[in-house]
């Protein structure tokens, strides 16, 4: 069986959270005697449990542990599954001392002994016995509280339910807090394996079926005293603590070369599309991008690297470098020439309000050089309306009536809106908040709290507003297409957005909204360049679509050799 998980180590680490199936694998074969093979020669665990039962009558006849009740025997239909010869079924409180609750007590973070062991003092199956705190407790308590090598703490309620810690390394006094249960060691046991029963999936199976409440779950020492535990001879039991610990390692071994590895990926796609943005002309952007689609469905093999593939896509757009020049384009100096006069003109007709004069941009503000067709300027420019909604809508909330635009509906590096969750709402007719009623093409940008989260409303939306922390963004007539929507969504737009923000909180004002940079390319040339970035995006989500069923193929084939192994 161990020559199965060797076997298929790269298809079961490379499988969706391969590693920590890998691990929950090992734990299962373990307490079912199919991690390592029986020796005929082994003292069954018969022998063992009635050593164990011996012990536990001793040390009752001289008064260091209370007689117990007798638990329940274990009937053959409550035997899950079937064991190797020479194991036995018993259950956690027939092969521990005790099972005990911990003591009640505050940390005394001035009393260096004896150390008060808590849940949260548990980390990574380990414990930093220098930062655990002191306790007041009488000479008296101590005895009955205090920890030995071999013990073993289980939390027994909220989030860490079950987690299990074995003691060891003892230098100093300690004792367990209430939050705890106490597995009491015996010398006739072996406690490393007891621990990987409390690690494997059978364990945690039976602590959820046994388990109490919803708020706050939790377990008590009954419940865990009729666990079923399979028994092992204890010459196996320590056979297979060993193949356990070595199998551990190698999952740590393999965990560390996979963050290796990922990391040098991340490094080498970053670099080779870092080299893209920072071509010095279109000879060296040809020969960087010739590079990279020599190894594109090489490189772009996780999720993050299509993502940074995606954001680099929408960089190289911005930056007038996705599509080729035409000279025989108007240039975006006389469209933003032609935006001007109708905005003057919607001034004169009453239909828009009189801007006040944006900033020039000087020379250091600019992040890159443009193509001598495209210029530079403020979103403010560009748009008829740049407005958030107003503060008085929950008195308007119905259960029919207009789509109110939230924050939830908004969405991180797309403009895509997300109504999964939508409140409706009934205003007034001549209501203040009128004024933000959305029409299609409307750009929606998140101001306050997570700045940047985006929306476009399409052809057909409907009646809609929105809150106070989005700002609307109504873009002129000329400009009320897919480029500018594709510009506030690129790592240029991100940039400004996650600078450093004034007030308390992340907060944009509508006055930093106006005063975007934005990159204007001539009208033609932001057509071509949303096709462009159409065609390359259905790429990208090409590739996202083939590491799915890749990852889900992978999976299912993980699964059918786990199934194989607990058979």
């Amino acid at each position: 069986m161990t020559a199965l998980l060797t076997d298929n180590l790269p298809l079961l680490a490379g499988a969706p959270n391969g590693i920590k199936k890998l691990r929950e694998l090992i734990l299962e074969l373990a307490v079912r005697g199919k991690l390592v093979s029986q020796d005929p020669y082994d003292e069954p665990a018969s022998e063992l449990l009635k050593r164990i039962a011996e012990e536990k009558a001793r040390l009752v006849a001289e008064g260091k542990i209370k007689k117990q009740k007798p638990l329940p025997e274990i009937a053959e239909e409550d035997m899950p599954f079937e064991l190797p010869s020479g194991w036995e079924w018993s259950q956690l409180g027939q092969i521990s001392s005790d099972v005990q609750y911990g003591f009640t007590a505050s940390a005394n973070h001035q009393n260096e002994e004896p150390l008060l062991l808590r849940i949260t003092d548990i980390q990574n199956d380990g414990v930093n016995w220098d930062t655990v705190p002191g306790c007041d407790i009488s000479p008296a308590e101590i005895a009955g509280y205090e920890l030995k090598d071999g013990d073993i703490v289980i939390a027994r309620t909220g989030g860490t339910i079950g987690k299990s810690y074995l003691v060891s390394g003892l230098t100093r006094s300690a004792v367990f807090a209430s939050y705890l249960i106490r597995i009491g060691r015996l010398d006739s046991i072996y406690p490393g394996f007891t621990k990987v029963f409390l690690g494997s999936q059978f364990y945690w199976k039976q602590l959820y079926a046994n388990s109490m409440g919803t708020g706050q779950p939790n377990v008590n020492g009954t419940a865990l005293k009729g666990l079923l535990i399979p028994v092992a001879p204890i010459a196996e039991q320590h056979r297979i603590v060993a193949k356990v610990d070595e199998l551990m390692a190698l999952c740590d071994r393999l965990e560390a070369q996979q963050a290796d590895a990922e990391s040098a990926h991340a490094q080498l796609v970053q670099a080779l599309l870092g080299s893209l943005t920072q071509a010095a002309d279109s000879e060296n952007f040809a020969a960087s991008w010739q590079r990279l689609a020599e190894h594109f469905h090489t490189l772009f093999t996780t999720e993050s690297s299509i993502d940074a593939l995606k954001q680099t896509l929408l960089q190289l757009a911005v930056m007038g470098k996705l599509v080729s020049q035409d000279p025989s384009d108007e240039p975006a100096s006389e469209l933003l020439k032609r935006i001007a006069e109708e905005k003057r003109r919607l001034v004169t007709e009453g239909q828009i309000k009189k801007q006040k004069p944006l900033p020039e941009i000087s020379e250091e503000e600019r992040p890159f050089q443009l193509p001598k067709s495209w210029i530079w300027t403020r979103l403010g420019n560009l748009a008829g309306l740049i407005t958030s909604g107003s503060r008085d809508w929950a008195q308007h909330y119905s259960e029919e009536g207009a789509i109110f635009v939230r924050m939830g509906n908004l969405s991180r590096r797309s403009y895509e809106l997300r109504l999964n969750n939508i409140q409706r709402v009934s205003p007034p007719e001549d209501g203040e908040g009128s004024r933000t009623k959305l029409g299609a093409g409307d750009l929606l940008i998140s101001i306050t709290g997570e700045v940047g989260l985006l929306g476009l409303i399409p052809d057909g939306f409907g009646e809609a507003y929105i809150n106070q922390h989005v700002c609307l963004v109504r873009f002129v007539r000329q400009l009320q297409g897919r480029f500018l929507p594709e510009i506030l969504r690129s790592p240029l737009a991100y940039d400004q957005y996650e600078a450093p923000q004034r007030g308390i909180k992340n907060s944009f004002r509508l006055t930093d909204v106006s005063e975007m940079l934005v990159p204007l390319p001539p009208l033609p040339e932001q057509h071509r360049i949303v096709a462009k970035v159409d065609q390359l995006m259905a790429l990208c989500d090409q590739l996202k679509t083939r590491l799915t069923q890749a990852r889900q193929l992978n999976e299912q084939l993980a699964s059918t050799l786990v199934e194989q192994a607990v058979a």
